[in-house]
């Protein structure tokens, strides 16, 4: 062999991958808190749309009263993107979205009580790598979005109601 060939030695070759693997150590957790806030900004922003929603379904279609079940599930989101309303669109209406999981219900109007209606969110996943989320999102019929930690649905309107404020 010619001792005037030029190359890296192994040494080099050894210190440029540890280099590349400080970066990554320092990039990764970073990249993952990155999804998993663009994940809620997401879920926000589907609670203030089905907020807007089913305004209209009750103004429109709903003859004064608002989509869904009595109870927390799937009913209003399939009531909002079904093709005769068609408020939201087709991956919303599924109740899964940008790793947010989505419910809802209404109590419809009694003699004494005006219509209402909640939508609750939580991540699909909670921990680990593939979180897609920390905290929970509710909105209900006066339209402040709300937000806690504790990662299971909001079970009635009373309770989206009596959460905190989301803030940033």
């Amino acid at each position: 062999m010619n001792r005037n060939q030029k190359g890296f030695s192994l040494i080099e070759l050894l210190i440029v991958v540890v280099i590349i693997g400080i970066i990554a150590a320092i990039a990764i957790p970073n990249l993952l808190a990155a999804r998993r806030s663009a994940n809620e900004g997401s879920a926000v922003s589907a609670m203030r749309t089905l907020h807007g929603a089913q305004m209209t379904y009750a103004s429109s279609a709903g003859n004064g009263e608002y989509a869904g079940a009595t109870s927390m599930s799937n009913a209003a989101l399939a009531a909002l993107g079904t093709p005769g309303a068609r408020i939201i669109d087709d991956t919303l209406d599924t109740g899964l979205k940008s790793g947010y999981t989505f419910v809802g219900m209404q109590a419809p109007k009694t003699a004494t009580n005006p219509p209402e209606f909640a939508f609750s969110a939580i991540p699909t996943t909670t921990t680990g790598v593939t979180a897609t989320g920390t905290r929970r999102f509710g909105v209900s019929t006066p339209g402040v979005i709300v937000a806690d930690t504790t990662l299971a649905h909001f079970g009635t309107i009373a309770a989206v109601a009596a959460a905190s404020p989301f803030s940033n």
